[in-house]
């Protein structure tokens, strides 16, 4: 796929309406079994509004100047529990518990059968996307490894088998997206970061797994956690270079609120890099400048080719004013630097 330099694009989600969801319901944490009681509108209605609020975000990150878009995942209750439960293998009547990243215990899906895909996931949502935007389009997917993570093993012999059945079923439903139209498609797996251990035993094995035969762009995501919960974040990765041998043409990572060191890219060669130069972790605005100062030292490891500048995480817990306002700094401060090339 063809791909002009410093190519800008968002990490995943945009902010969720107000009148789409209740913004304090939301901040009470990352949900990992369904959460219904975040939405506002009557279930009767809510398929058109999630309808009007993608329309609202694919145009804002149009508006932005955002060369790859999403739909904000405005349909979604987290980033993984709309994939993770619509899955068949769970009791949906009683949830599991697992120790959380930062050590508290959390509900998820409780596994007590085979992890089976028995339906498209989200392939309507992608054709509405597409339908919106002439523009190249992407969607993101839980990643097996965080899946396994996210769920109670009441069935299989080891949490490494249950990830790679979880990369059977994210791998039918990538397949079916891309065939649909999707240009990239992007797992996004934060938990690795929270455990390199495991995730060196069998993460890239699963990851390879998941994308294997996905005739698109592919991408695999790690961060620290969203600025909203994470106010603290190290200033490296724990799991990145092991990164460099997995199938995924393109690597996902934040970099500007943590200031990471851009010498660990040397350690992505030849994979192409999202690069965080925005910030989540305040509501300040970056200048366009600031953003082109964030983007010009990871030119000494990347070139402008495979460097594609882009928020730290999902902007979903932002006011949407401030994000549209971040989108619109981080494309103005890639023209200045793309002028420069």
């Amino acid at each position: 796929m063809s791909r002009k330099p410093l190519e800008t694009t968002v990490v995943g989600s945009y902010p969720q309406p107000a009148w789409l969801i209740d913004p304090e319901k939301l901040k009470a944490g990352v949900p990992r079994v369904r959460a219904p009681f975040i939405w506002r509108v009557p279930a009767e209605l809510l398929s058109e509004a999630q309808d009007d609020a993608a329309r609202l975000a694919i145009a804002d990150m149009e508006r932005a100047g955002i060369d790859v878009v999403t739909d904000g995942e405005v349909r979604r209750e987290s980033y993984s529990n709309h994939f993770a439960n619509a899955l068949e293998g769970l009791d949906e009547e009683n949830p599991g518990e697992v120790i959380s990243r930062i050590g508290k215990p959390i509900k998820v899906p409780r596994v007590v059968a085979p992890v089976r895909r028995a339906r498209p996931v989200g392939l309507e949502a992608l054709k509405f996307l597409r339908a919106q935007t002439d523009r190249k389009v992407k969607v993101t997917l839980p990643g097996p490894f965080t899946l396994a993570q996210q769920a109670q093993n009441d069935f299989y012999a080891s949490v490494e088998e249950m990830a790679l059945a979880y990369a059977d079923a994210v791998n039918e439903e990538a397949r079916e997206l891309a065939d649909a139209g999707a240009d990239i498609i992007q797992l996004d797996e934060p938990w690795m970061q929270a455990f390199p251990d495991r995730a060196g035993e069998y993460a890239v094995k699963a990851i390879d797994r998941a994308l294997k035969g996905v005739n698109a762009t592919t991408v695999v995501h790690l961060c620290f956690g969203y600025a909203a919960f994470v106010a603290d974040k190290p200033a490296g990765y724990s799991f990145l270079p092991q990164l460099a041998d997995c199938s995924a043409e393109m690597v996902s990572i934040e970099a500007a609120q943590p200031r990471l060191d851009p010498g660990i890219l040397a350690e992505l060669s030849g994979k192409s890099i999202l690069y965080g130069v925005i910030d989540l972790g305040t509501e300040e605005v970056e200048s366009p400048e600031t953003v082109a100062e964030r983007i010009r030292p990871a030119l000494k490891f990347v070139s402008a080719e495979r460097l594609l500048p882009a928020p730290d995480c999902g902007m979903k817990y932002l006011p949407r004013a401030v994000a549209f306002a971040k989108l619109k700094a981080l494309a103005d401060g890639a023209a200045i630097v793309r002028a420069e090339l």
